[in-house]
C-alpha cells in the first residue's frame, strides 16, 4: 500500500510527478488509485491536486503539472490503489511557512496520542525540528504504527523512516538522493508495488531526469562530412566563425573503412580553444578514410554548454 515521493530544487513539482509516473509505468501491484500530491509554489502560496482514481494520469488530463504546481521548488505526494478516505490531503499534510510530510503505508492514522505520525511530524518542523528529527521523534512516538514518513522543511532538506513493523515487511523500498547538478534532492519510501528491487532508484532517477534530461542536448552540429584529424583526445572544435574540427587519438578513425562513435558522451566541446561543454548525443558514424560518410540513426552530435541546466 502507497508510495510516498518528496522532491525540493528547481521543478521539485514536475520532478515528483513524473517519478509517480515512471514508477506506474513499470510497477504493479498498490498503484495506479489515489493521488494527493501537494507543493509549495514560488509565490508561497499551498497548492493541491488529488485524484481518487487513476493514479498520476488523471491529475493533470494526462498531461505534466500546471506551470504553479510544476516549477515549485518543494512538492511531496502519495499514490497507492483507489478510493481512501477523504479529504486526501490528510495522506501529505503541509503548511507553505514549514514543509511538507508524505510517507507510505498509513501515516494519517491517528498514534498514541490521538495526532497521526504525519500531522505530529510537521508539527515538530514548525517547532524548529530538523527533518531528522521530526521523523524520528514523531515514529517514537508512535512506535506500533504502521507507516513511514518523508519529512521536508522549507530549506529543501529531506529525512524519511520506517516505523518497526514497516522496516519488518520484505517488500519495501526507499531512496534519498542528491543531485548536485540539477540541483535537485528526492525521497522515496515504497511497499506492495512489484518489482521490489530498483522502483525506488527509479522514481528518483525519474524525478532527476525531469527537471536535467540526460540527453538534452541545446547545442548541436552535423558531423556527417567532417574529416576526423588525429589528436591527444576525442574531442570537438568549434572555431570563431562557426566551423567544426574533430579530433580522436586511434589510427583506426583515419582507415579506409571503420564504424563507431567518434564523439562519444561526455567528451569535450572546445569553442575558440575553451572547453565550453560535453557531449550528450551521439553519432553512429560511418567513416571512410577519415571521412565522416553517413551516420546509423543520425547525423548529428548534441552537447550541452558546462553549467546549462537543459
Amino acid at each position: 500500500m502507497t508510495i510516498g515521493i518528496a522532491a525540493s530544487g528547481p521543478q521539485a513539482g514536475l520532478a515528483v510527478y513524473r517519478a509517480l509516473r515512471a514508477v506506474e509505468t513499470v510497477g504493479r501491484g498498490a498503484i495506479g488509485g489515489f493521488v494527493s500530491l501537494v507543493a509549495i509554489a514560488q509565490d508561497g502560496t499551498l497548492a493541491e491536486a488529488c485524484t481518487q482514481r487513476g493514479g498520476a494520469l488523471a491529475l493533470f488530463g494526462g498531461g505534466d503539472p500546471p506551470p504553479h504546481i510544476a516549477q515549485a521548488r518543494l512538492a511531496g505526494l502519495m499514490s497507492s490503489g483507489p478510493d481512501r478516505p477523504e479529504p486526501l490531503i490528510q495522506f501529505t499534510p503541509a503548511d507553505p511557512a514549514v514543509g511538507i510530510v508524505a510517507g507510505h503505508r498509513l501515516p494519517n492514522m491517528p498514534g498514541p496520542s490521538g495526532e497521526a505520525p504525519n500531522v505530529h511530524a510537521l508539527r515538530l518542523l514548525a517547532e524548529g525540528a530538523s527533518p531528522e528529527e521530526a521523523v524520528l521523534r514523531a515514529l517514537e512516538a508512535a512506535p506500533e504504527a504502521d507507516a513511514g514518513l518523508i519529512a521536508m522543511d522549507l530549506a529543501g532538506r529531506i529525512a524519511l523512516g520506517d516505523a518497526p513493523p514497516v522496516l519488518a515487511r520484505d517488500d519495501r523500498g526507499r531512496a534519498l538522493v542528491e543531485d548536485p547538478e540539477s540541483g535537485l534532492r528526492v525521497g522515496v519510501l515504497h511497499n506492495t508495488i512489484f518489482p521490489i528491487g530498483g522502483l525506488a532508484a527509479l522514481a528518483a532517477g525519474a524525478a532527476v531526469d525531469a527537471v536535467l534530461p540526460g540527453d538534452a542536448a541545446p547545442e548541436s552540429f552535423r558531423l556527417v562530412g567532417l574529416t576526423v584529424r588525429p589528436g591527444p583526445e576525442h574531442a570537438a572544435h568549434i572555431a570563431p566563425g562557426g566551423a567544426v574540427a574533430v579530433t580522436a587519438p586511434g589510427a583506426e578513425w583515419r582507415a579506409e573503412a571503420w564504424e563507431g562513435s567518434v564523439l562519444r558522451r561526455n567528451d569535450p566541446v572546445y569553442e575558440n580553444g575553451r572547453l565550453a561543454g560535453r557531449v550528450t548525443r551521439e553519432v553512429y558514424a560511418i567513416l571512410r578514410h577519415g571521412r565522416v560518410a553517413g551516420g546509423r540513426g543520425g547525423e548529428t552530435v548534441g552537447w550541452r554548454r558546462t553549467g546549462d541546466p537543459a
